[in-house]
């Protein structure tokens, strides 16, 4: 693929870097592997064989070595890591649905914890690891339903086993940092930063997993059929796939550049606009697809699941200087073109997405553009 997107950007960091990916089958990881690429960067990406009908990564077409295979098996874990030699880890690979952790709790727990802990012991003994940011949730937090955010430093916690697994995974994550890459012993007896980010509700295309929202409208107008929405007053803080992205990768960034400050726990949300309905979402939808359509459905038998949960992003935004770049109004409108071009024209706009989204954010002068350099 053509590389379209600028290399200084994020101070050039990752131009010629080696940089591993695990969960790079997923939503999140495939546009992270694409943005990577894009900046020259060498990627290698780890995961499990992507299940659903439609891949993301796929149709990418991207230049990337590619492992398929289980974060919980050791020897191909090890493989990778030897044959690689990366130099830094972005790590997403996760069981990651809430209601599929009911449905299968021990794998959840396994991969999200277990599975998270062979990552860090490979990284540990891999002499070419620098970096790692370990990618969780918003929903780690203890949630109380508060009409505040959450911040870093709040409880932790989740009434669900893919919450409290991930919330076990940032307490795990805490432990191992203070246990083997203590900030008092770098560069004296190890080399590694770790930090971890936090994030939800992300939206964008290329999304195909069950049990979201948006995949679920799609799925739903293809088939001329109005979408079940079980919970519509359910409020989010939407973001683009992109938002998050661009902290990760500026927190990277950092940690590339060696500088301990931000060896640390992050949240990345947008602004407060960005907080609307489930139901308000799929009615923006609707305006820019008229395929769409829904009708509530209120199950009798409810699994517990969360009504309000938002993120207090005042640590990335002012020691980061990280901010959010498209309102939810562009989130949802980028979204949703992106299927309606997908089905109805056979055109994939993920690289162009990428680079409006980055036009957008060198106009506003973010610090990881060229534009800021």
């Amino acid at each position: 693929m053509e590389n379209l997107v600028d290399k200084n950007l994020f101070s050039g960091v990752y131009k010629n870097k080696k940089v591993l990916v695990t969960g790079h089958t997923g939503f999140k990881g495939s546009w992270l592997c694409l943005w990577l690429t894009q900046m020259g960067a060498e990627v290698c990406g780890y995961s499990l064989k992507n299940t659903n009908e439609q891949n993301h990564l796929d149709l990418l077409k991207l230049d990337i070595k590619s492992i398929i295979g289980d974060i919980r098996d050791q020897k191909i874990l090890d493989n990778t890591f030897n044959e690689f030699q990366p130099e830094i880890v972005f790590h997403l690979a996760a069981q990651a649905l809430v209601l599929t952790s009911y449905e299968d709790p021990i794998n959840t727990y396994e991969t999200n914890v277990i599975g998270s802990l062979k990552v860090y012991e490979r990284c540990r003994k891999c002499k070419s690891v620098q970096s790692i940011v370990t990618i969780t949730t918003d929903k780690v937090y203890q949630n109380n339903e508060w009409i505040w955010g959450y911040r870093e430093n709040d409880r932790l916690g989740g009434k669900d086993p893919y919450s409290s697994s991930k919330a076990a995974m940032e307490i795990m994550t805490s432990s191992y940092i203070h246990s083997y890459f203590n900030l008092n012993d770098f560069k004296k007896k190890h080399n590694i930063l770790v930090a971890t980010a936090r994030a939800g509700n992300v939206i964008g295309g290329g999304d195909w997993a069950d049990y979201r929202l948006i995949p679920d409208i799609v799925k739903a107008s293809l088939k001329d059929n109005p979408v079940e929405i079980r919970s519509p007053k359910s409020t989010r803080p939407w973001q683009h796939v992109l938002e998050p992205l661009s902290g990760y990768l500026l927190l990277g960034q950092r940690l590339i550049e060696r500088d301990i400050t931000f060896a640390d726990a992050y949240n990345f949300g947008p602004e407060l606009s960005g907080d609307l309905s489930v139901e308000e979402v799929v009615k923006l939808l609707k305006d820019h697809w008229e395929k769409i359509d829904y009708k509530i459905v209120i199950p009798k038998e409810k699994l517990h699941e969360a009504r309000l949960l938002k993120l207090d992003c005042a640590k990335a935004n002012n020691i980061l200087n990280w901010k959010a770049v498209w309102n939810a109004k562009t989130t949802l409108e980028k979204t949703i073109l992106w299927y309606k071009n997908y089905y109805e024209e056979n055109k994939v706009c993920s690289t162009e997405d990428l680079k409006d989204y980055i036009k957008k954010a060198s106009i506003d002068k973010l610090i990881w553009t060229d534009d800021n350099l």
